[in-house]
């Protein structure tokens, strides 16, 4: 039997966001571009966007070939949730840096689990 390839998947948590950059689909559709470059990976095809109305904040997922990036955006709260899986090895990105960069996000926690371990 061959073994199931281990996984690496990154939550991120950041907090003490802009709430008006969480409201920002460009933005948004913008820090996908760069993870994606800047980690290598590949997408399928576009990012799929769910924008909430009024206040609300913004759902984010695209399709990886390597598997997926997805964010969850809380504007009233300043926090943005995001969950990158890579079913092959990957160095860490940088999140800390780029959201505070990019977000504003004043702390970010970052979790790394491997996936697909016996």
């Amino acid at each position: 039997m061959t073994p199931v390839p281990t996984g690496t998947e990154w939550v991120v948590d950041a907090h003490g966001c802009d709430p008006v950059t969480l409201r920002s689909r460009a933005v948004l559709d913008g820090l996908f571009r760069l993870v994606v470059e800047e980690v290598g990976l590949q997408a399928v095809g576009s990012a799929v966007w769910r924008e909430f109305p009024g206040e609300g904040g913004i759902t984010g997922l695209l399709l990886l070939t390597e598997s997926h990036l997805a964010c969850h955006t809380f504007p009233e709260r300043g926090f943005a949730a995001f969950n990158l899986y890579c079913c092959r090895p990957r160095e860490d990105w940088p999140w800390e840096e780029r959201l505070g960069r990019v977000l504003g996000a004043q702390r970010v926690l970052v979790r790394r689990l491997s996936r697909g371990e016996p």
